[in-house]
């Protein structure tokens, strides 16, 4: 939209887009929107695609070593979605006049990021547990709220994604219950897992709200609604319990329950470690960034097939 084709000066645009956010409307692709808004919605629905892609790799590493069919397939099921996930969330930020094989190169050429808790490797099968419970519990506090997003097509989105994540989070817990009731060197495992999770899990609603420049503005224009620590203490609040019903201990001696706040007190993560891992530091990150450039490279032929039957289509309806 010009602001000629309308007879409405910049100014004039300005002020209906404020008064939509501030009504709690939604913003749709054809309306006019500041520049930076129309950015951070690109960096934050990109770096969540990328999230979802590069989210297949960790698990996807053990679907042919499951212990069964059944594990198999559920595991296998549960890579699919976060397939159809990054292509829902490239498809949003495709609204915002962005094409998804530029976000891929910018993914493999490091100049986008994606969430900190997959440059960590999973070294058990408990961890395909620990990953849904976990991982997947602090996706859906930090996704929930993107439902009421003040972008549409990314609201839209979030709808379907978070009811399937809601899914795996009760498949990984499923899993992790069996395991507890099993043999002591299963619930060794599971403990062990826990252990190693549980930090990168609190990273990933990303920085203290103090060191964090982005968040106050994301939330002014209705793109977030909670703070980091506002949701990494729901995240917490909601752990705490399901970990007493499985009987494993969270490894931080601070969790505590503090009757004056009624919230749990925790400790601080370790954000040297968090800030090296977003740096490209992490014990994953090279092989992440590797095996996905890799894919893409090799994936080349399919795309280039696709586009030349789409050109010939389009020619022929001609």
């Amino acid at each position: 939209m010009t602001t000629a084709e309308h007879g409405l000066t910049e100014e004039d645009l300005h002020g209906v887009f404020d008064e939509t956010i501030a009504t709690d409307q939604r913003i749709e692709p054809r309306d006019w929107m500041p520049e930076a808004y129309r950015k951070t919605l690109i960096r934050q629905i990109a770096q969540h695609a990328h999230s979802e892609i590069i989210g297949m790799q960790p698990e996807g590493n053990w679907i042919l070593r499951a212990p069964s069919l059944r594990r198999k397939s559920i595991l296998l099921a549960k890579v699919q979605d976060e397939a159809g996930h990054g292509m829902y969330l490239y498809a949003a930020a495709e609204t915002l006049g962005v094409d998804r094989e530029e976000l891929t190169e910018k993914l493999i050429d490091n100049k986008q990021k994606y969430s900190s808790i997959f440059n960590y490797p999973t070294l058990s099968y408990a961890d395909v547990g620990v990953i849904g419970w976990l991982v997947d519990g602090a996706a859906i506090c930090n996704q929930v709220p993107l439902c009421r997003c003040s972008y549409g097509p990314y609201a839209r989105a979030m709808i379907r994604i978070c009811k399937e994540e809601s899914f795996h989070q009760r498949q990984g817990y499923e899993l992790l219950l069996a395991m507890v009731n099993g043999t002591d060197e299963q619930r060794a495992m599971v403990q062990e897992s826990t252990n190693r999770f549980w930090w990168p899990s609190l990273m990933m609603f990303g920085p203290p709200d103090g060191d964090s420049p982005n968040t106050q503005q994301s939330m002014d224009w209705g793109i977030k609604r909670h703070t980091n620590d506002e949701l990494r203490q729901r995240f917490v609040d909601m752990t705490v319990p399901q970990a007493e019903a499985l009987g494993v201990t969270l490894p931080d001696e601070g969790l505590v329950w503090n009757e004056t706040r009624g919230h749990y007190d925790f400790s601080e993560p370790d954000w040297t470690e968090f800030k090296a891992v977003i740096s490209g530091s992490g014990p994953c990150n090279a092989q992440r960034l590797a095996h996905r450039r890799r894919a893409h490279e090799e994936g080349a032929w399919v795309r280039e097939a696709a586009q030349a039957y789409a050109t010939k289509q389009r020619e022929g309806s001609a």
